[in-house]
């Protein structure tokens, strides 16, 4: 082995790293001005450590979005009307997870990526967030529509992860052009 490969990754692999696009949402950095999705909000109300308890009963069970606004409610009171909307979207689609989800005591990475996740790391493969996601005003159906366009089917996202991308773009785009950092902007 070469002494440059093990000191480390290749400069050119760091160097990528650096200016793509997507770095920012693998170190989970960088996209904070966007509303936050409902894995995170899941997580915040659920607390630093919370019980097995808290977990299985927000995990564990399948309920509408109506059913998990009620539940969550009673939670989240911190939560504005919109991240309680875009909370329980993401319960809706997501739960139950499988049993074998969040053992271990790392629930986070058991989660299922949530629309500002799915956003991050989709959208800006071909064309500018900006432009495609966050100034685009749709209803959940037009959000749909969009993965119809020819390129768009090709997008390797589940129809759960389709679900999520659409449910949270409708409850929390777009976004006031002033509240994305500039050098996002187009």
């Amino acid at each position: 082995m070469s002494a440059a490969r093990a000191r480390g990754p290749p400069l050119l692999a760091v160097a990528c790293a650096l200016v793509l696009p997507g770095a920012p949402a693998v170190a989970g950095e960088g996209y904070e001005f966007m509303p936050k999705g409902g894995k995170a909000l899941l997580l915040e109300v659920l607390g630093p450590d919370p019980s097995a308890a808290d977990v299985r009963a927000l995990t564990r069970v399948r309920r509408t979005e109506a059913g998990w606004r009620k539940v969550i409610g009673q939670r989240g009171k911190g939560l504005s009307g919109t991240q309680l909307a875009t909370l329980a979207a993401y319960l809706a689609v997501h739960m139950p997870l499988p049993d074998a989800a969040g053992k271990g005591g790392d629930l986070a990475s058991s989660l299922p990526p949530d629309g500002r996740e799915l956003a991050w790391k989709q959208c800006q493969s071909c064309h500018s967030l900006f432009a495609s996601h966050l100034t685009q005003g749709r209803d959940e159906q037009g959000w749909r529509n969009m993965f119809l366009s020819p390129f768009h089917r090709e997008l390797k996202m589940s129809p759960r992860e389709r679900e999520e991308f659409a449910r949270y773009s409708a409850l929390n785009m777009p976004m006031r052009i002033e509240d994305v950092p500039e050098d996002l902007r187009f």
